[in-house]
């Protein structure tokens, strides 16, 4: 019998990023918090902790962001318990990805040593 390919964890966490996307949006609309989107859920093998990435448009404003939506963490919970069909909804914990952060860095050091790359190829 093969093995499956989506283990349950990844389903629940695919179902939670997509709900906790509609939630956080409206939170970030409602309670005037910085713009922050969902980026990815992780989910514990027992299903009792659910760590939620998110990632903010303006990244000096990601601590205030992410504090806040740790302080609605009870209420998302709860909305989640009425829209989802799980027997235990996941304990959620917001935290920052920063990968986009590092990976527009890098990019900008890239583009900055072929700019100087270019400059002395040139000037031969």
């Amino acid at each position: 019998m093969p093995s499956r390919d989506f283990k349950r964890t990844d389903r629940v966490g695919a179902e939670l990023r997509r709900e906790l996307g509609l939630l956080v949006h409206s939170a970030v609309r409602d309670h005037g918090l910085p713009s922050v989107s969902v980026s990815d859920v992780e989910v514990t093998r027992d299903l009792d902790w659910a760590t939620v990435w998110v990632t903010a448009l303006m990244p000096e404003q990601s601590l205030q962001a992410v504090k806040a939506l740790n302080e609605l963490k009870v209420e998302f919970r709860r909305e989640l318990s009425r829209s989802m069909r799980l027997r235990r909804v996941p304990e959620l914990r917001f935290k920052y990805d920063d990968s986009v952060d590092k990976g527009e860095r890098i990019e900008q050091l890239l583009r900055d040593s072929g700019d100087a790359g270019s400059s002395e190829t040139t000037d031969e």
